[in-house]
């Protein structure tokens, strides 16, 4: 069965979309907010100088960092209980048989 004209009109929109390097995403505020949040968006598509800049100081004020790797290695490397040689093992009991 052949797609559906809208179908095909929103996959073409998209595929549009990614060839410009964006996105469609949504995502949850206060009502008050939404003419800020399509200006900021709107800024940012351009990315032009003044996103850039915009990226760096909304980054700033947020107090977001690039995520960094080795995060969880880390964090368990810091762990009170390196060096504790604690085992573990696993019960490999079968477990109990019932009469069905």
């Amino acid at each position: 069965m052949a797609d559906s004209s809208q179908k095909r009109a929103l996959k073409n929109y998209r595929e549009r979309l990614g060839k410009r390097g964006l996105a469609r995403f949504e995502i949850l505020g206060v009502e008050g907010d939404r003419d800020l949040i399509r200006l900021l968006a709107r800024r940012l598509a351009s990315n032009d100088r003044e996103a850039m800049r915009l990226r760096a100081e909304f980054g700033r004020l947020v107090g977001c960092e690039p995520p960094r790797r080795g995060g969880l290695v880390g964090a368990l490397r810091r762990s009170p209980l390196v060096g504790a040689d604690l085992e573990f093992s696993r019960d490999r009991d079968k477990g109990r048989e019932i009469d069905l």
